[in-house]
């Protein structure tokens, strides 16, 4: 079954919970984005976890170095996966993987600007079983998630989460695809009706 990750990002606390209070009955996984994690720290990844006990929850990190370090205090505060950079150092990610194994939790390498094969075939071989085929916010002013991206993981048996400007109209194009995840941030966030509009995804990813 395709999940729905919501992203929490450019958010203050308070409209973190009642984003996440709004959508719960939809959404499988929770994404404490990197802008509320710089903003609050670790406290609001305890927060939602207290809050949430049974949810997922994802704490974009974009770790690049320190990978040992920044896994430990995800993972400490209750996240079930962190974030960490593709174009980071093998070791950084080897680091990181460790550590989740020793913990038994996921981490996600985030393919922003990433368009070489090649480190597939790298990330591959060092472990990496869980990635994001993401297109940053700076760059959606050029366009929205376009399904091409999906080439540079065809053939990788890899778990693999969309994200990047998502939304109602793009959604259809995204699932034929069949990723495991969809990550959507403002099309909800922004939405007037989060709450509807989370049900509208989750009913059209269930089709």
């Amino acid at each position: 079954m395709m999940k729905l990750q919501l992203a929490l990002d450019r958010l203050t606390w308070n409209e973190c919970l009642h984003l996440v209070q709004e959508t719960e009955e939809f959404i499988d996984l929770i994404e404490v984005g990197t802008g509320v994690i710089k903003e609050y720290g670790m406290s609001i990844v305890r927060e939602l976890r207290k809050l949430y006990p049974d949810k997922k929850i994802v704490a974009d990190m974009k770790t690049c170095d320190a990978g040992k370090h920044e896994a430990l205090q995800a993972f400490g505060a209750g996240a079930d996966i962190t974030t960490v950079m593709a174009f980071s150092s093998d070791l950084t990610i080897k680091d990181t993987l460790q550590v989740a194994g020793q913990t038994g939790k996921q981490v996600m390498i985030d393919l922003l600007e990433v368009s070489s094969r090649e480190r597939m075939e790298q990330l591959h071989e060092l472990g990496v079983d869980l990635v994001s085929l993401h297109v940053g916010k700076d760059k959606q002013q050029k366009g929205v998630f376009n399904t091409e991206l999906f080439s540079l993981v065809k053939g990788f048996n890899f778990q693999v989460t969309v994200a990047g400007g998502i939304n109602l109209n793009t959604l259809p194009e995204i699932i034929k695809e069949k990723p495991d995840t969809v990550i959507v941030g403002s099309a909800i966030t922004k939405s007037e009706n989060p709450h509807e509009t989370a049900a509208m995804m989750k009913e059209i990813m269930n089709l």
